[in-house]
């Protein structure tokens, strides 16, 4: 334990005035005035265009000599340099005069993690997000408590507005877990602030011994017995809506982001909110997160704005018309201002500049509006949401691939039978990279889809085995949330097949009931739906078989060889992908089907 964590964090370690703990209105009215970009809707809620669209994974670094850059799973910094970098956030601080102070806690009950954080004012509309998402002083502790000053074990500071012309893309986030402090710089994009903190409670949870899902969670009730679902999943692979949709006779949200496995067995939450991605929503087909992102006390991130200020939730292209329209907001986030006059113009094209998939080229981003579009909605916005004073025990955890491509054979729903199988695949955390990942396109892995792990991530199989022990009789899964044979472009063709929210609702629903009967995949051991067995009858009624078993979609197709060779370069790349963790043996012979 370092002195620090002794001693606690300091109260107020800048010479500048704070502005503690603002109503939400408060923090409405500030955004207003000092944010860049930002606008007030139809809805009475608050829509900011950030000038980063996702978080900088490649830009975050921890604290550490080079000589012990083995122990950390990302990037590191000098500690002579991440000094220089924390004294020019001090004096840009200083020289700004003003903090926004949030104090709140990550987590709720005894397991609650204190974290204070400060934003200078051009990112009062992320301290808004923020305390929303964060559970308040008076959720967690006692009258005696909150009569004494705050005592943050965390702390985050923020400054939106400091570019660092000396640093890749002109920011950094500098992660120091001997002071549990993470200083974000020059980003404006709110993940930075969320995942900061979570980043630390990542660190601190394993060093109590437990383990940090990047999953979501609801409490679901069926034949009458209630139980704790965890969803793990990256950015943009259905982790919000899996956890949002119905199963049963009752489907109740608990946690959006973030759970706890704890060496007790237990399991504990982190966030009062849900971070959701907003693209493609309707009213029909995710009522619940529809509801809350137009809810009048929801913050809003880079979601389209039509011209009577209601919100145009699956935008692609823009016309020029648009454009114009919101010229300056497109300029003040980022957008070269000859690029918007060319495209206003006439001069340019979208055509000459975005491609097929509705990639644009450097420079003309502001053509397309970003699918990673977010808001931020309170718990207390979320209609049937579970109380976080009765959770029960953790019985069904699974993982969910957006699988994409022409290769993109991965089945519906996968049951893992043994915890050899639950290790290996949530080590693997394969999917295909999504709008949250930018302009990249194609397959990647995150081990337990967890890239907030700072650790080296073999451990997490490691820590999970041992956790998962002391919960018998855990039902773990695996769930195909893309497509089948292809993409988007090939599905609008008839060449592929889309898993549908209602595909997805279905198979968890089956599984959860104990209605699906199951068979050993040749290929790769794992447990998928029999096609044949006529206790299967009612789900491939509104599941195809094509995506319960995509081996007959490919065969259909006169793509068996496609198939087989996906089944080779698999188990080649996962292999390999294991064993460069030091992943133990048994579970990389299991994943292979060795």
């Amino acid at each position: 334990m370092s002195t620090t964590e002794k001693a606690g964090l300091s109260q107020k370690p800048y010479n500048v005035k704070y502005i503690p703990n603002p109503s939400q209105e408060e923090l409405r009215e500030l955004a207003l005035k000092h944010t860049p970009s930002i606008m007030k809707t139809a809805y009475g809620n608050i829509n900011k265009f950030s000038r980063l669209k996702a978080r900088m994974a490649k830009l975050t670094y921890c604290i550490a000599l080079g000589s012990d850059k083995d122990n950390y799973s990302g990037k590191i910094i000098d500690p002579d340099k991440a000094r220089e970098l924390i004294e020019r956030q001090k004096a840009y601080i200083e020289k700004k005069g003003a903090l926004v102070e949030i104090d709140a806690y990550y987590g709720y009950g005894d397991r609650a993690v204190p974290v204070q954080w400060l934003y200078t004012v051009e990112a009062a509309n992320v301290a808004g997000m923020q305390q929303v998402l964060a559970f308040p002083r008076s959720a967690v502790e006692g009258k005696d408590q909150l009569e004494r000053p705050f005592q943050p074990k965390f702390r985050l500071v923020y400054t939106a507005g400091m570019h660092l012309e000396d640093m890749p893309g002109k920011l950094a986030i500098v992660v120091d877990l001997e002071n549990w402090t993470t200083h974000v710089m020059g980003s404006d994009y709110f993940g930075e602030t969320k995942k900061g903190a979570l980043r630390m409670l990542n660190e601190y949870a394993y060093r109590q011994g437990g383990l940090v899902l990047h999953a979501g969670a609801k409490k679901v009730t069926i034949d009458g017995k209630a139980m704790t679902m965890g969803i793990m999943g990256l950015s943009g692979t259905g982790k919000t809506t899996t956890t949002f949709s119905k199963q049963g006779e009752l489907a109740q949200p608990i946690q959006d982001d973030m759970i706890v496995m704890w060496p007790d067995g237990t399991l504990s939450i982190t966030e009062n909110g849900c971070f959701a991605k907003t693209f493609g929503l309707t009213p029909e087909t995710e009522p619940v997160l529809y509801a809350g992102s137009t809810h009048p006390d929801a913050w809003v991130e880079n979601v389209f704005p039509n011209a009577d200020g209601t919100y145009d939730f699956s935008k692609v292209r823009l016309t020029p018309e648009e454009v114009a329209r919101l010229k300056d907001m497109l300029i003040v986030s980022g957008a070269p201002a000859e690029n918007v006059e060319a495209f206003i113009n006439g001069k340019v094209k979208i055509e000459d500049v975005v491609d097929e998939y509705d990639i644009p080229e450097d420079g003309w981003d502001f053509t397309v509006w970003t699918q990673n579009g977010r808001s931020i909605i309170p718990m207390r916005a979320i209609k049937d949401a579970a109380s976080f004073e009765d959770i029960p025990p953790l019985r069904s955890l699974g993982i969910l691939n957006r699988d994409e491509g022409p290769d993109a054979a991965v089945p519906g729903i996968v049951r893992l039978p043994t915890p050899e199988f639950a290790a290996g695949y949530f080590m693997l955390g394969e999917t295909s990279k999504t709008s949250a990942a930018g302009k990249e396109r194609g397959k990647t892995r995150s081990p337990f889809t967890q890239p907030f792990f700072t650790s080296p991530f073999g451990l997490q199989p490691q820590r999970f085995t041992e956790l998962g022990a002391k919960l018998p009789g855990l039902q773990t899964w695996l769930m195909n949330t893309g497509y089948v044979g292809g993409d988007q472009k090939d599905e609008e063709k008839g060449e592929a097949l889309k898993v549908k929210i209602r595909h997805s609702s279905a198979m968890l629903e089956a599984m959860l009931s104990g209605r699906i009967k199951w068979k050993k995949d040749p290929d790769f051991g794992y447990e998928i739906v029999d096609l044949d067995a006529t206790e299967n009858a009612e789900l491939m009624s509104k599941v195809p078989k094509e995506i319960l078993n995509p081996k007959v979609f490919f065969e259909a197709k006169g793509r068996g060889d496609e198939y087989k060779a996906w089944v080779a370069k698999m188990k080649t790349e996962r292999e390999a992908f294991l064993k460069k963790f030091s992943v133990d043996d048994n579970i990389v012979k299991t994943v292979v089907n060795a």
